[in-house]
């Protein structure tokens, strides 16, 4: 095999790289390490901004596969129109569940303890008590019961919480117990104390946290989104959050960066955290075990593990 790879780590910080392809190291600059009509398997870089991940694909006539290193493949959907059939897009499932579940347990923990009171009150000198609710004995809803949603329930389990929930696009059994439909969301929103958000964005759920959903959410629950902003109507939860009715964490908005001006950042209840879920000490390392394995597949002709979707046939579930 001589095509070429493109990865966005340097090739030699990859231990155990397949021989055969070669090997181009492009993070997102401005000039492209080569001609992008010879790359065969695309690695999109990481945390860049809107377009750039993208740029390359209109001009990959040679590709074979696309493989995100993000759990969510939506920003770099709209550039798969240019490419031909049968190229099979790959997500880094197991790459950011450890971090993105640590981050929803903790934004769990400090909105119901009153975390951010607490830093603000010790940045005037303050000493201010006062009960605040414990995760214990809670109802836990979790809305996209993936991989990471099933690593938010092993993170929850050990803080003796009543129940979780799960909720998936159609209803399976899963090791911890059944995952039911969205069709049944609407009936368990009411029983739940927090509501975590973890879902893909996909056209089924953009928008999907609404003013009906929300309006079904109990007087006093949280929400808790580490999924995508849009999966979350900002204009709805706002309403909301007015009210003092209901309290957010959210790692992720809509619009996002979110701006200095917006509303979001001053309403009451609120915790923001800018889309930390997976980039942390974990990341470089699973992500490297991921595409020195995945490689090894594609150069042995083996099947890939992650794949999401073919160009030219229906997605996978």
């Amino acid at each position: 095999m001589t095509a070429d790879v493109w990865l966005p780590i340097p090739p030699d910080e990859l231990t155990g790289l397949p021989e055969g392809p070669a090997y181009r190291f492009w993070d997102g600059a401005e000039d492209f390490p080569a001609d992008p009509a010879d790359c065969a398997y695309y690695v999109v870089p990481y945390m860049k901004p809107a377009g750039i991940g993208v740029r390359p694909l209109a001009s990959m006539r040679s590709v074979q596969v696309v493989q995100t290193l993000s759990a969510g493949v939506d920003s770099v959907e709209p550039g798969l129109r240019d490419l031909p059939a049968g190229v099979r897009l790959c997500n880094a499932r197991g790459v950011h569940e450890a971090s993105t579940a640590e981050l929803a347990l903790t934004l769990i923990l400090a909105s119901l303890r009153g975390v951010p009171d607490f830093v603000r009150a010790q940045d005037r000198g303050e000493w201010r008590g006062g009960f605040r609710p414990a995760l214990a004995d809670r109802n836990v809803l979790v809305v996209g019961y993936g991989s990471i949603g099933a690593a938010i329930e092993d993170r929850l389990v050990p803080f003796e919480v009543a129940r979780v929930a799960r909720v998936a696009r159609s209803a399976r059994t899963s090791a911890r117990g059944p995952v039911h439909p969205l069709t049944e969301l609407p009936g368990l929103l009411p029983e739940a104390d927090v509501v975590v958000v973890s879902t893909p964005l996909t056209e089924t759920t953009r928008g999907l946290v609404g003013a009906d959903f929300l309006a079904r959410m109990k007087d006093g629950a949280l929400l808790v989104n580490v999924a995508r902003g849009p999966v979350v109507d900002t204009g709805a939860l706002l309403a909301e959050l007015a009210t003092g009715r209901l309290t957010a964490a959210l790692d992720v908005t809509d619009p996002e960066p979110l701006p200095a001006d917006h509303p979001l950042w001053r309403a009451p209840g609120v915790l923001i955290s800018p889309h930390v879920g997976g980039p942390t000490s974990a990341f470089l390392p699973r992500a490297k075990r991921l595409l020195t394995d995945q490689l090894t597949r594609f150069v042995n002709r083996e099947p890939l593990r992650n794949v999401i979707l073919t160009t030219g046939t229906t997605p996978r579930a």
